[in-house]
């Protein structure tokens, strides 16, 4: 799989890319995420991140 900006992630899932990621909706955060670690929950939910730039 080709690492692309807009690509997404569920909370819980493995980071498929590093980079910068931005929670879909609102509220919304970003947070930097190295490839492999496990995508955080914000707020205290799952949510899902979308990859705003690569590291």
């Amino acid at each position: 799989m080709t690492a692309a900006v807009g690509m997404r992630a569920r909370t819980g899932e493995r980071c498929p890319e590093s980079g910068v990621w931005k929670v879909v909706g609102t509220p919304s955060t970003t947070a930097p995420i190295a490839k492999g670690n496990v995508m955080p929950p914000y707020n205290g939910q799952a949510v899902t991140w979308e990859l705003s730039r690569l590291a």
